[in-house]
């Protein structure tokens, strides 16, 4: 009975303990080759953090943080590496290496 009681317990917490969660923002490290224009703000070359939502992203390196609109698509096979397309200079698309994940910048 009393094994019982505390295994019912145990699920209770547990259950409690992830109720309400929210599913968080996914987020990668990319590096950017060479300068890029995000939202209108100038990117320079490095590693960034990318925190992706689903309307937005945020692009951060050390002080400098950067969000945008965009549109998180999946696809069918993963990319091996991540690529990122330009129009111009403006970052157009992000494909993130090893996941299915597609981000198309909206702007």
């Amino acid at each position: 009975m009393f094994r019982k009681f505390v295994l019912a317990f145990a699920i209770l917490a547990l259950a409690a303990a992830f109720a309400g969660t929210v599913p968080s923002a996914h987020s990668y490290r990319i590096t950017l080759s060479q300068s890029a224009v995000v939202n209108g703000t100038e990117l320079k070359p490095g590693e960034y953090r990318l925190s992706v939502d689903t309307t937005k992203i945020t692009l951060v390196n050390g002080k400098t943080s950067v969000e945008a609109p965009a549109t998180v698509e999946g696809v069918e096979k993963k990319f091996d590496t991540t690529a990122i397309r330009y129009t111009g200079k403006a970052i157009a698309e992000i494909r993130v290496g090893g996941t299915k994940t597609r981000i198309v910048l909206n702007q």
